[in-house]
């Protein structure tokens, strides 16, 4: 009976013992993987001859697996997303031998633009689902079209005429290996900014996976400013729009007057 006792003694005791091993305070979850970007400016100034450019991000990862990084279980992407705002999609038909707009489709504060690298092809790195629910990717953009009410047949086709639009257009890139590690937990990504890049406040986004599940993410804003003669004149008509009238109309005016005067016969 004694020894029956002692070893049930023994076995309530366990759990005391087990969780004396642990301090107060101290946490059993491992540390979580860091992700930090960077870029050399805060601000990107275009002027009237800018043809398109690629922007470098810098970026570093903290408490990776080491295993897990040798074996290339960690995947970026980068994201160079542009202002925000309502986009309108028209289709046209032909009508009497004219084409005409019969139908059109507006989508809620889309990006005007949007760059996109990563280390590989994003559909091999994680699921469609995960793409779809963090909004990844020109595929998984959200498109959410604005007061639409009736058939919901032809919402496929004009979002993949937006999105063909845009690409068309340049506003709308994607590079599957432009995120490229140059040390174990360093890497750069290349961004391609477009000619017609939007003025405004862009946001660059990185999306840090491991072995295919989000971890974390990190984001920082990069204003682009155009400068020249033509964005003055651009401000001017959004910001004095009977004045720059006036201005046109003058400039027209002048010039046909001086044209006149120059190829006049006498």
């Amino acid at each position: 009976m004694r020894l029956l006792a002692a070893v049930m003694t023994f076995l309530c005791l366990l759990p005391a013992v087990a969780g004396a091993q642990w301090l107060p305070g101290q946490s059993t979850e491992a540390v979580r993987e860091g992700l930090e970007i960077g870029t050399s400016t805060s601000e990107i100034a275009i002027t009237s001859d800018f043809h398109g450019a690629d922007l470098t991000i810098f970026g570093a990862l903290s408490n990776t697996d080491q295993l897990l990084l040798a074996i290339g279980q960690y995947d970026v992407v980068v994201v160079l997303e542009g202002p925000r705002q309502d986009a309108t999609v028209r289709k046209k038909e032909r009508v009497f031998g004219i084409w005409v707009n019969r139908r059109s489709m507006t989508f809620e504060a889309v990006p005007h633009s949007y760059s996109m690298s990563s280390s590989r092809m994003i559909d091999d790195l994680t699921t469609p689902l995960e793409l779809t629910d963090q909004g990844i990717g020109i595929d998984h953009i959200p498109l959410t079209p604005v007061g639409f009410v009736g058939d919901g047949s032809n919402l496929g086709e004009f979002r993949d005429a937006f999105r063909r639009l845009q690409q068309g257009g340049g506003f709308y890139d994607r590079n599957p290996s432009g995120v490229r590690f140059v040390s174990s937990n360093l890497f750069k990504a290349s961004l391609r900014l477009p000619a017609n890049i939007p003025n405004g406040v862009h946001t660059v986004r990185a999306y840090l996976f491991k072995s295919g599940n989000l971890v974390t993410q990190e984001s920082l804003p990069l204003r682009v400013i155009k400068t020249g003669i033509e964005q003055t004149i651009t401000d001017a008509a959004h910001s004095q729009p009977i004045l720059y009238g006036f201005a046109s109309v003058a400039l027209a005016v002048i010039t046909g007057w001086g044209a006149s005067l120059i190829f006049r016969k006498d």
